[in-house]
């Protein structure tokens, strides 16, 4: 009885043994299926690129089996794009680059990203291409320099577009000639790996598929029922993408221009300095991520150099104008953008631009004005002021000055109710001199 006890016990151990294995088999078998997804839905700026990088970093921490990228961008910088594609191409996990929604474009720099990626996908009435590159410093350059740049994008698409096997030519074509193509034209031109309706289709559709990694190496992909974790922007992915904005940068700059002006004229107020210091910090850093036209920053300096002459010495509003003129078409052209999404609306710089010179003629004014009174207190104040005399003066008696009785002594005796006008002051006794009255004036005028 107890050799059969023993047996029992032995057999149950074996039992719960190979249930516990099997069950931790399976917890690990599907812990590892798992493809982290970054929605890029914004341009092509190092916002983006920092938000690509530590997904990539986070997607090889976490071990998961695939980055997906659904990508959604009108275009972008250069400089961006090609430090993002590098990081696709050198990722130890597989990335995959999902053109989606229905809708959605990876135009211009988005198109690069498309094919640098181990699996390129497009959803159902998406497009990619017109990846002409555009010059990110302004200006209209002459032939030769046009082609280095075109010939070095193509060159840059060229060298992974061969590595993933896809069709070089008509992948240059879309740099050449800024050709488009929907989502059926590119799996037929061999641009991209496979049309997907949704993220599990995709998967699906990808699972036990190999792949050719950059390496030359060769990778099966287990996809199938993995679970899906979307990496949700952090707050300083919010902020920045907020920042890099150029209206509201151009906002923050004009805003905090304007507060700090209002702290010089009211010291000690300190919020408006900090909040202004603060304001303009932030455009300053939001600005300096965007490529910046140089011409335009002179075209600025030059604008307020021409409002504070109107305001100090006065123009009749010709310097005013000039410097309003300056102001709009420094910041009308200050980003050079390379796709329209990235630059600043023209009625936004309008209307700071006149609203800008405006405030600024009309305070500088008053404090010029401020600055040159002098000042002055007691009876020394009324020297200048316009008096009417209450009695005769032969040569002392009294007159009214401002509503005020006084004293008063003139050079030769003036009439009752004759105009005066205050000439000096010796202790409480005014000087005075006849004046002609106004009527007087605008007739001899």
């Amino acid at each position: 009885m107890l050799h059969f006890a023993r047996r029992l016990a032995v057999f149950i151990g074996l039992i719960a043994t190979a249930g516990f294995a099997v069950y931790g088999s399976a917890t690990d078998a599907r812990a590892e299926v798992l493809v982290e997804k970054l929605v890029l839905s914004d341009t092509i700026q190092p916002v983006t690129e920092g938000e690509l990088s530590r997904a990539i970093a986070r997607a090889n921490k976490d071990g998961a089996q695939a980055l997906l990228v659904e990508l959604d961008t009108p275009g972008g910088l250069l400089d961006s794009t090609r430090t993002m594609a590098g990081a696709i191409l050198s990722s130890r996990v597989p990335v995959i680059v999902y053109v989606s929604p229905a809708g959605a474009r990876a135009g211009s720099a988005g198109f690069f990203l498309l094919e640098s990626a181990d699996i390129a996908a497009m959803a159902p009435g998406t497009n990619a291409g017109a990846a002409h590159p555009v010059l990110e410093f302004g200006g209209k350059p002459d032939e030769t320099m046009s082609q280095k740049i075109e010939n070095d994008a193509e060159a840059f698409l060229r060298s992974y577009v061969t590595k993933r096997n896809r069709n070089a030519e008509a992948a240059e074509a879309a740099v050449k000639s800024s050709h488009s193509y929907t989502a059926e034209e590119a799996l037929t031109q061999h641009l991209i790996d496979l049309t997907a309706s949704s993220d599990s289709a995709l998967l699906a559709a990808l699972d036990g598929r190999e792949i050719t990694r950059m390496d030359g190496s060769k990778l099966t992909l287990h996809l199938a029922g993995a679970r899906i974790e979307v990496l949700k922007p952090s707050l300083r992915d919010d902020l920045l993408g907020w920042l890099i904005n150029p209206n509201i940068a151009l906002l923050l700059l004009v805003g905090g221009a304007l507060l700090i002006y209002l702290e010089f004229n009211t010291p000690g107020t300190i919020v408006p300095g900090a909040l202004g210091t603060l304001m303009v910090l932030l455009a300053v850093f939001a600005l300096n991520l965007l490529p910046i036209r140089y011409t335009a920053v002179l075209l600025l300096v030059a604008a307020l150099v021409l409002l504070m002459l109107e305001a100090k010495f006065g123009g009749h509003g010709v310097l005013a104008i000039a410097g309003i003129v300056c102001l709009t078409f420094g910041t009308l052209t200050l980003v050079a953008a390379p796709v329209p999404e990235m630059a600043i609306n023209p009625w936004v710089a309008i209307a700071l631009s006149v609203g800008f010179g405006a405030i600024t003629v009309f305070l500088v004014r008053l404090a010029v004005r401020a600055r040159c009174m002098k000042s002055r207190l007691g009876a020394s104040a009324l020297v200048g002021s316009r008096a009417q005399a209450m009695e005769p003066l032969t040569p002392e008696g009294h007159i009214l000055v401002d509503g005020e009785i006084w004293r008063a002594i003139t050079t030769e005796p003036v009439a009752a109710g004759a105009p005066l006008r205050v000439v000096g002051v010796d202790q409480m006794l005014l000087h005075v001199v006849p004046a002609a009255p106004p009527q007087a004036l605008q007739t001899r005028e």
